[in-house]
């Protein structure tokens, strides 16, 4: 992190963008993807099998801070109101992306239960999908109302809950920021204390596996340190070495392969296993990642230059793109594990399965960028297209990206 400086470039300055969160967005939506794909081999090797955290935590952090850029300025620039109904539009399109996304899924996999030859498989089954087919009057109002939300579709509805407590943060923040941080922790002590949470479906008490009032608390530091209400803490040599140490040392607890040879660490499993909930988002989850986000800024810090070269461009394409890629992401993840069921199991065919699915990814968040570009517009002669005039923000060594989705 910078000392004395944002993190990232200020929410009233959206037009200039550090590459860093869209960098780090890419990573988080690539990531994701392959931890969705069943049963695929290269999970052991994401961050959430060395640690508390994981890419869903990448994912809700840069989306606070991406949401800040986004929104922030319209506040605070035009008006509380003109801010509020901007976030009930994106909160409207990502529940709509939602829905669209649980539709496409759901068909997926019917369709290809019908077709397939193996019958002592089903994919309906593997998503948990059953009680929805089989009471849809129950599911579609259950769906459209948030209150059935299967285990694999439970990241939007979470986002879209941290959405919704942006007007009253800036509400507060118009007062005090200090009183809108406080909001913000308060919520999410309560939540533990009182176990407040949404349900998640009607024939059970499950409820959402990410609850939106403590996975808020991730949110709105992204969003706090976007819009500078909170300075993040200068890259000192004593802090990296204590977020290096803390990251190091919860691997051993964190990883069952290693925990699971020696009874101390059973017993620490055991004994700070709420401490690392996903579904309340434990105060572990969020220290470790605020270990590995303070490491992984400190290590970038004055070589944000090398992530606007070529080799760094698909990724931050895929950031820029974060919710559309995340859709197809899920989808696709299904498909490529349809393939593996089909072609077997091994080293290149995981290769294969997870390498195409990144490519198409990729290839798609340039198909996104290139349609919000509009290339097909006439321009003057001489002038510059807006491809033209949006490659020259990488190649002139600035920072100016994408405006944040």
């Amino acid at each position: 992190m910078t000392g004395g400086t944002a993190l990232f470039s200020k929410a009233t300055t959206a037009k200039v963008r550090d590459p860093r969160l869209d960098f780090f967005r890419g990573i988080a939506m690539l990531i994701i993807f392959v931890a969705h794909v069943p049963s695929n081999l290269w999970t052991l090797y994401i961050p959430a099998r060395f640690g508390w955290s994981d890419a869903t935590e990448m994912f809700v952090f840069c989306s606070g801070f991406a949401a800040a850029i986004a929104f922030g300025g319209t506040f605070v620039k035009a008006s509380f109101w003109y801010g509020a109904i901007r976030i009930l539009h994106r909160a409207w399109q990502i529940y709509a992306a939602h829905i669209c996304m649980f539709v496409f899924i759901t068909t997926l996999v019917i369709a290809i239960d019908m077709l397939m030859v193996k019958s002592d498989m089903s994919y309906v089954d593997q998503l948990n999908l059953r009680w929805f087919l089989e009471n849809t009057a129950q599911g579609l109002a259950g769906l459209f109302t948030l209150t059935y939300v299967p285990n694999y579709f439970d990241i939007l509805p979470m986002y879209i809950g941290a959405l919704m407590l942006i007007p009253i943060m800036m509400g507060l923040a118009r007062i005090n920021p200090f009183l809108a941080i406080g909001f913000s922790v308060v919520l999410y002590v309560a939540s533990w204390v009182f176990g407040l949470h949404l349900p998640a479906e009607w024939h059970s008490d499950r409820e959402w596996f990410f609850n939106p009032f403590t996975w808020q608390l991730l949110f709105f530091t992204g969003f706090s340190l976007s819009m500078g209400w909170i300075k993040p803490p200068p890259v000192r040599r004593p802090f990296f070495i204590a977020a290096a140490v803390f990251v190091i040392v919860s691997i051993p607890a964190a990883t069952w392969s290693v925990a699971q040879h020696f009874e101390v660490l059973k017993s620490f499993r055991v004994l700070i296993w709420d401490l690392q909930n996903k579904t309340y988002f434990g105060p572990l989850r969020f220290l470790h990642f605020l270990a590995l986000a303070y490491l992984a800024i400190a290590v970038v810090k004055g070589r944000e230059r090398y992530l606007l070269q070529d080799w760094a461009r698909p990724i931050i394409t895929v950031g820029q793109n974060s919710l559309a890629v995340f859709l197809l992401s899920m989808g696709l993840a299904q498909v490529g594990g349809m393939v593996l069921d089909q072609i077997g199991r091994n080293g290149a065919t995981f290769a294969l399965v997870n390498l195409s699915g990144m490519m198409i990814l990729i290839g798609f968040a340039y198909w996104c960028t290139l349609l919000k570009r509009q290339p097909w517009k006439s321009s003057a002669p001489g002038q510059k297209t807006p491809v033209s005039r949006a490659s020259d923000r990488f190649s002139d060594g600035g920072h100016k990206v994408q405006p944040a989705e």
